[in-house]
């Protein structure tokens, strides 16, 4: 895959969005213990796959640190990543529980805990940039996951693609003029798991078909 050249990524105190700096300086006197920060990507910098989720939840990886840590798309995330060869060891919802990652990497649309997990177009669209930090550093990339609609349209746009041409589908594999693949699923949330709208074996499901197709893909050049 060709990407676009990479900005630098996010401090601690990055200041892009007012909303988002105000709402994370709540949670910082609220809760000075928890990482309340933007959460760097998390996994091998080799990746062949690229996990895009929506946004920190506020007491998941914006707690924790460590993306989809902490909550429940976290446990149906990683369990699934490791059912098909992409983690090792066990999830214990914490950054330190030993978790690590083979060939994938997690990361975000919008790097900041947004309040009611609602990020404004805005707000995506200022945190796209460190999206391209992290196409333009993934030189083995063949794949990116895409965790429901706004994770799709940000990598849409970060790949400089016309939506019209890729929409969004749960289960939908999409050939990128770059070379590669985006899949596409309902993002993993206990929302979406407890209306029905994804279920456990619609996930595996979804990854079987994406590992299936990766297996015919030719691997890129070191």
């Amino acid at each position: 895959m060709t990407f676009p050249s990479p900005a630098a990524l996010p401090p601690r105190d990055c200041a892009l969005c007012p909303r988002l700096v105000a709402f994370r300086e709540a949670q910082r006197a609220d809760h000075p213990e928890w990482f309340n920060a933007p959460v760097p990507s998390f996994g091998d910098e080799s990746a062949e796959l690229l996990i895009v989720g929506l946004a920190p939840g506020l007491k998941g990886a914006n707690r924790t640190g460590r993306p989809f840590t902490g909550d429940y798309a976290g446990s149906l995330l990683y369990d699934t990543l490791r059912k098909f060869g992409f983690a090792d060891g066990v999830y214990d919802a914490r950054p330190d529980d030993g978790l690590a990652l083979r060939r994938a990497r997690i990361t975000n649309a919008v790097r900041c805990v947004p309040p009611q997990n609602k990020p404004q177009p805005a707000e995506i669209a200022n945190c796209r940039r460190f999206l391209d930090v992290e196409l333009a550093r993934a030189p083995r990339l063949r794949a990116i996951l895409a965790l429901g609609a706004v994770a799709h349209a940000t990598v849409i746009a970060a790949l400089g693609l016309r939506r019209g041409l890729f929409p969004f589908a749960h289960g939908r594999l999409h050939a990128l003029p770059q070379g590669g693949l985006l899949a596409d699923s309902y993002h993993c949330s206990r929302y979406n798991t407890n209306t029905g709208r994804l279920t456990v074996a619609m996930f595996e499901a979804m990854f079987e078909a994406l590992v299936q197709r990766l297996d015919r893909l030719e691997a890129p050049s070191p």
